[in-house]
């Protein structure tokens, strides 16, 4: 028997046998509504016992190593170590089995994403979780919701008219594995328990981290309260916490609840009953679905699946939906981006925003604006514009230049060609082109041409000299006979 707070109580075991010649029931009853009650039992005497006292021997912890040293406890979360018969503790993250302590076997690993208590007593989860994908990590932190949340679903009625809800408390991580969800039942009036009578447990409350109670509203048997009854714990072990969806042999249908919005992945927590019933031989099992929904924000909304209105179909498997905004993951570089501003008087500003839609809370936070100098685009445009229309000037004028200085030249070799061809026509040919002696030159033609300052400099830009025209003299000795 455990408390509210999961601290053992008491534990009772024994092994009957009957033989009757009718039907005959052993009935072992409980009640812990006088809590402060207690019964001890400090011998039994077992007399006419058939060949010996004891069925069987369990192997103990000794005191010490030396032999013959007397059996003793082992404290909370220590196994007896098979080889040397001493008490040794559990791994981490690792429970003691409550049905076998020799050997290292009985220590238990807890499921994924939980860890086991300093006494290894049982697991938890501590609100923390890291999940890869596609190369990216994601880390989710639901301490802001490791209160009690909680969800009245209904109206429901039973067969006489009688309006009841559903009401459900959810403890969904942290406080070191304590059970802080609490149903209470408020009826103590007899009259009021034969009226509902499908009450399994009239205790004042049951601590779990989920349990159920049935609330009557007051309007419905003109009491003064609502009343609560039939609190019953719908999980008070924790199995796990993944993203996948499925975990021992647990499924969640994918129809179960409408698809999320969103490319964040829903958490799932996985919890089971201790208790058997005879319809739940495995004892009752529980999903917690946690989905990130920024428009949720706080503790958010908790729901059941439309097609489970009490949040079972079978009785068995309860399915929760817990939509909020701390169920996002937590905020990294890769959920923000910068924008760069325009270049101002030669200072650039540069902001981070969030990547639209946020799906992320805390984490890191958005980096201060950034001021850098620069160049503006206008002062390079100026000076490009300048560059262009001085080159332009430029190719104009030496264009000009060169056509004009080209056309002077080409009007004197015209000439030149003129006037040789006419003389050539004047003249008949001559017996020696040579000059005869005491004969002068008549005809001189001398053509130069000198270098201007812009030839120089266009000399020096292209590294080769130009040859210049030489002084040619043309000479004609006439016979003395013209």
């Amino acid at each position: 028997m455990t408390g509210a707070t999961g601290s053992e109580l008491g534990r009772i075991s024994f092994i009957f046998e009957t033989i009757c010649s009718a039907d005959c029931v052993l009935y072992f009853m409980v009640s812990r509504r006088f809590i402060n009650d207690m019964v001890k039992i400090y011998s039994i005497t077992t007399t006419n016992a058939v060949d010996g006292v004891a069925s069987s021997c369990r192997a103990c912890a000794l005191g010490s190593q030396q032999s013959g040293s007397s059996c003793v406890p082992c404290p909370p979360g220590h196994y007896i170590e098979k080889e040397t018969n001493q008490c040794k503790e559990c791994p981490p993250d690792t429970y003691l089995s409550i049905h076998q302590v020799y050997g290292k076997e009985a220590c238990i690993p807890c499921g994924p994403g939980s860890k086991s208590t300093q006494d290894h007593t049982l697991c938890y989860s501590d609100c923390y979780l890291s999940y890869v994908k596609e190369n990216q990590s994601l880390h989710f932190d639901f301490s802001n919701l490791s209160s009690v949340g909680s969800l009245m679903n209904g109206p429901s009625f039973t067969s006489k008219g009688t309006k009841y809800f559903h009401f459900f408390n959810i403890s969904l991580c942290g406080h070191e594995g304590k059970k802080m969800a609490i149903c209470t039942n408020n009826i103590t009036d007899i009259t009021v328990k034969e009226m509902v009578a499908e009450s399994e447990d009239y205790t004042n409350f049951v601590g779990a981290f989920i349990c159920q109670s049935t609330i009557i509203p007051s309007e419905s048997k003109g009491f003064r309260t609502a009343l609560s009854s039939q609190s019953i714990s719908l999980a008070d072990i924790f199995l796990g916490v993944t993203v996948e969806s499925t975990l021992y042999n647990i499924n969640i249908k994918e129809d179960m609840f409408p698809a999320p919005l969103r490319q964040i992945p829903d958490v799932h927590f996985f919890y089971k009953s201790s208790t058997v019933t005879s319809s739940c031989y495995n004892g009752r099992v529980a999903v917690v679905t946690m989905r990130c929904n920024p428009s949720k924000p706080g503790q958010g909304v908790i729901s059941v699946p439309s097609t489970c209105p009490a949040g079972t179909c079978d009785g068995c498997t309860f399915y929760f939906l817990w939509e909020s905004a701390e169920a996002c993951p937590l905020c990294t570089e890769h959920d923000y981006h910068e924008i760069e501003g325009a270049c101002k008087r030669g200072f650039q500003e540069t902001l981070y925003v969030w990547n639209e839609p946020k799906q992320c809370i805390k984490g890191v936070f958005l980096p201060e604006k950034r001021l850098t100098t620069c160049e503006t685009v206008d002062f390079w445009l100026k000076v490009g514009a300048g560059v262009g229309a001085f080159t332009a000037v430029l190719l104009v004028a030496l264009t000009c230049y060169f056509w004009k200085k080209n056309q002077k030249l080409e009007y004197k070799y015209s000439k030149l060609v003129m006037t040789a061809n006419a003389k050539e026509c004047e003249l008949p040919a001559a017996d020696s082109c040579a000059i005869m002696e005491g004969e002068d030159n008549e005809e001189e033609v001398v053509y130069s041409n000198k270098q201007t300052l812009l030839g120089k400099l266009k000399s020096l830009a292209t590294k080769e000299k130009e040859d210049h025209f030489e002084s040619v003299q043309l000479k004609s000795s006439r016979s003395p006979n013209i």
